[in-house]
C-alpha cells in the first residue's frame, strides 16, 4: 500500500518513534479539525518537532487508535501510535492546518551487535532500577522492533537527543549512540542515588 506523499502535519513539542503510543489532548480548533478529518479518511498525520528556530526536518507519523473521550466543547483525547518516519521536504499552507510533502525514510541494513546490545540492555536495566525503582519492562528484539526507540521512550532523555535518535538511519547506529549517552547516566544516577540515600539519613532530603 502507498503512502500518501502529502499529509497533515502536527508541530509539537514532542518526538514520536514508531511503534510507540502517545496519548494526546486536541484543544486548538485547527488541529480538532484536522483530527476529524484523519478519522473520517483513515488518514496518518505527521508529528514533528517544533523548535525555537523552527520545524525539525525529520518525524513521524502518528496512527490514530482510538479516540478516548470527547468533550462537550469538541476537544478530544486520542491515542495515537508512531508509524513511519518521513523527512520534511516543504510546508503547505492551505488549509487552517499545516500540511507537508514529505518523503519516508526507511532503515539501511545493518546487523546489530550481540554483545554491544547485552551491554546496552543490562545499562537499561540498572538506570530504570535507579530512576524508577523497578526494573523495566521485558524488551524483545524482533523484526521490525527498534531497541533502541523502546529504551529511549522509556527514560526522560532531552528532545534532541530523542530527535537525534529518530534521524539515525541504522539501528545499529542507534544503539551505539544510546549505550554511550547511558554509560554516562549511569555513574550520575549512583552518585545521586547515594546522596539522596546519605541526606535521608541524615534527616534531611534532596529534591
Amino acid at each position: 500500500m502507498n503512502k500518501p506523499t502529502r499529509i497533515p502535519l502536527f508541530p509539537l513539542n514532542v518526538v514520536l518513534f514508531p511503534g510507540m503510543p502517545l496519548p494526546l489532548h486536541i484543544f486548538e480548533p485547527r488541529y480538532k479539525l484536522m483530527t476529524q478529518r484523519c478519522i473520517q479518511e483513515k488518514l496518518e498525520f505527521g508529528l514533528i518537532l517544533a523548535l525555537a528556530e523552527g520545524l525539525a526536518k525529520v518525524g513521524c507519523t502518528a496512527a490514530i487508535n482510538s479516540v478516548v473521550r470527547t468533550h462537550p466543547d469538541g476537544k478530544m483525547d486520542i491515542l495515537t501510535e508512531g508509524r513511519s518516519r518521513f523527512q520534511l521536504t516543504s510546508v503547505i499552507e492551505e488549509q487552517p492546518y499545516y500540511e507537508a510533502n514529505v518523503e519516508y525514510l526507511e532503515d539501511r541494513e545493518s546487523a546489530a551487535n550481540p554483545h554491544e546490545q547485552g551491554k546496552l540492555l543490562e545499562l537499561f536495566d540498572n538506570c530504570h532500577w535507579l530512576l524508577h525503582g523497578r526494573a523495566p519492562d521485558p524488551i524483545e528484539a524482533g523484526p521490525g522492533v527498534s531497541i533502541a526507540y523502546r529504551i529511549t521512550a522509556a527514560l526522560p532523555f532531552e528532545l534532541e537527543f530523542r530527535q537525534l535518535l529518530l534521524e539515525q538511519r541504522s539501528e545499529t547506529n542507534r544503539q551505539a549512540a544510546l549505550l554511550e549517552r547511558l554509560k554516562e547516566w549511569l555513574p550520575r544516577l549512583q552518585k545521586l542515588q547515594y546522596a539522596r540515600r546519605k541526606g535521608a539519613g541524615n534527616g534531611h532530603s534532596l529534591s
